[in-house]
């Protein structure tokens, strides 16, 4: 979808829910209907990644973006011991610019988003779709609820492991640093998932996904492309701290019941001043004017509090590891006994 620099989306939504359409309502039949469509087309239109390099009519620039991928994913499977056996082996174009619309929700004066209930991997933050028209009805009826709903396109999911993932058109033409974390925090999935834990699970592949980045062009020798991921990562930071202190501010005002709709009026005003006065700072950087454009609501927060609310308790877990995955994520599986509340608060208070 639409967030900082492409890397704030909803990546994975799980589609293997069929065996419960005798049991769903019209509804939720529509819907898984529409997800085993989607996932046809994707298995209908992959091509093996040798065979897409050995056809002539294959373009040069995307045959180095394909070998890239097939890099990265020697590298996961070797070095970050990432379960890339069977994923982004093949290529498939769908001919169009996202694999998936997705639609979060939540209440007009509340931050806590809508959830939805999928079999074996439990509730979940967004519901997506496989065309924009059908992820627009769903927002539509959800404004219709009076809730805050926002829609975006994003060009990546996973299906954490249960089905071989192409590598798409839609995320394809990335630079090396992006289409790298792109491949590590989907592997990431695939290796560690706790059904129901949104947030837990996000910002876990997020947090795997960005050091493996350092990981690998260190390992390169990419010294200058290393130093711009850095300086991306920091201006990235500083949007999500204003954006996260946005939500914060929203919930104190939600909780106070004074005069909401002004209330919140004010804060996303004041939010749009502080971002002109970065954007100040950065010389003509406009990188995250389109995102600023779009009007904010409390769904669309959520988009960005899902991948980093998280995000430093699982950068100190990672450090207190000292880099070590594999002794990282044994702490973090143990996790999956405790509810999700307990599991946020010894995170969040570094007693894992």
């Amino acid at each position: 979808m639409c967030a900082l620099r492409s890397r704030l989306r909803p990546r994975h939504w799980l589609i293997l829910a069929l065996s419960v359409l005798g049991l769903a309502s019209c509804r939720t039949l529509k819907f898984y209907a529409q997800a085993a469509r989607g996932q046809w087309e994707i298995v209908h239109k992959a091509r093996p990644i040798p065979d897409v390099l050995a056809d002539p009519s294959t373009k040069a620039d995307l045959r180095t973006r394909l070998a890239l991928v097939q890099a990265l994913r020697d590298y996961a499977r070797k070095e970050l011991h990432l379960p890339a056996e069977k994923q982004f082996r093949d290529y498939a174009d769908l001919n169009r610019r996202y694999v998936v619309w997705v639609v979060f929700a939540a209440p007009e004066f509340d931050t806590e988003a809508h959830t939805w209930w999928y079999p074996l991997v439990g509730t979940l933050k967004y519901r997506g779709f496989f065309t924009e028209r059908a992820a627009q009805e769903e927002a539509d009826k959800l404004k219709a609820q009076g809730l805050d709903v926002y829609v975006g396109g994003t060009e990546a999911y996973s299906t954490l492991g249960w089905f071989a993932d192409p590598v798409l058109n839609t995320f394809i033409h990335r630079n090396e640093a992006e289409l790298a974390e792109l491949i590590f925090h989907e592997l990431t999935h695939a290796r560690l998932f706790l059904p129901g834990d949104t947030d837990f699970n996000e910002a876990l592949a997020t947090a795997v996904a960005e050091a493996s980045v350092r990981r690998w062009l260190t390992s390169r020798g990419e010294t200058a492309k290393l130093t711009a991921y850095e300086q991306n990562l920091a201006k990235d930071r500083q949007i999500i701290h204003l954006l996260l202190d946005t939500q914060s501010q929203l919930k104190t005002a939600y909780a106070s019941g004074v005069d909401l709709p002004r209330s919140k009026a004010s804060i996303f005003q004041d939010m749009e001043k502080r971002y002109a006065a970065i954007r100040q700072q950065w010389r003509g950087d406009s990188r995250y004017d389109r995102f600023f454009a779009k009007p904010m609501n409390n769904a669309r927060l959520n988009t960005v509090a899902t991948y980093y609310d998280l995000l430093p308790a699982f950068e100190r877990l990672l450090k207190e590891c000292h880099g070590d995955l594999e002794k990282f994520f044994a702490v973090l599986k143990a996790t999956n006994s405790l509810s999700k509340h307990e599991r946020r608060k010894r995170l969040t208070e570094g007693t894992l």
